[in-house]
């Protein structure tokens, strides 16, 4: 299993980059998940990219981002060809997104059609490129559960497209993660790993909260302290796969707690290899 941090979990942060490299090096990450807007902002900084990245012994594991599929095709796809381009540049062939802004039960069949289009399009062009689009398990998404996220990669029928399996989002629809796992798995080029004290308190992670630098960090725990049990999930992860993972962490004391988790996780995906 291949560990990143993501650097959105530095957002309210006065970090570098190269800060944030050398923390990853130093506690054992194998690479960086960037943010979309820190590949944008750091676009005219041309010494930073893959080979750069790679003088720490990491890799950029993935460049997330939310691309804009509701917007005039020749918007989307501008967006789409920014974002390749700084994709390639940091080394990378996984691109990822959310699919819509409404959860699935609200989307009309005339509105999914239009997304599952869009899809197809984008995915047309990041395979000329080399590169895979990948939907993210997301609430207010056309992915917020794992039928409507089957059926998705059933209607748009592409081979660059995969999923970013997001564990926690998976259990907040009301699904198993091992189950969801297990049917998703031919599809899953990436996972999110983050926890929460109780389902009560799952709305931190709305958007609007989790974005905001005075949102509430309320019942966002360590990995292994939360509802979800990540012990049982990743003793199911298929150890012959390679797997790549990030710990998405939004709360305080950023650097403590993923030095925590990091660890926690090698222990216990070396238990399940014994």
């Amino acid at each position: 299993m291949k560990l990143s941090i993501c650097t959105i979990s530095f957002r309210h942060h006065l970090h570098s980059i190269d800060q944030l490299a050398q923390f990853a090096k130093t506690q054992g990450f194998q690479g960086i998940e960037l943010w979309g807007v820190h590949a944008k902002n750091l676009a005219d900084e041309l010494h930073y990219g893959a080979d750069w990245l790679s003088s720490y012994g990491l890799k950029t594991s993935m460049l997330s981002d939310y691309l804009p599929l509701e917007a005039p095709v020749s918007v989307m796809m501008a967006e789409t060809e920014r974002l390749s381009s700084l994709a390639r540049r940091w080394g990378t062939n996984k691109i990822r997104t959310f699919v819509g802004k409404k959860g699935s039960s609200d989307t009309s069949t005339k509105e999914r059609e239009e997304l599952i289009f869009r899809l197809r399009m984008l995915c047309d062009y990041l395979e000329s490129k080399g590169q895979y689009l990948l939907v993210e398990t997301h609430p207010n998404t056309l992915t917020d559960n794992l039928p409507s996220t089957m059926q998705l990669l059933e209607e748009t029928n592409h081979s660059s497209l995969r999923v970013n399996f997001d564990v926690l989002h998976i259990w907040e629809s009301g699904m198993d993660p091992i189950v969801a796992m297990k049917q998703l798995r031919p599809y899953i080029s990436h996972f999110h790993f983050k926890n929460i004290a109780s389902r009560a308190q799952l709305g931190v992670f709305a958007p609007y909260n989790v974005y905001a630098a005075a949102g509430s960090r309320e019942g966002m725990v360590p990995l292994f302290e939360g509802a979800v049990d990540y012990g049982e999930f990743l003793a199911e992860v298929d150890s012959n796969m390679e797997v790549d993972a990030s710990l998405e962490w939004f709360g305080a004391n950023v650097k403590s707690v993923l030095a925590k988790d990091v660890q926690e996780v090698k222990k216990a995906v070396q238990l399940v290899q014994i």
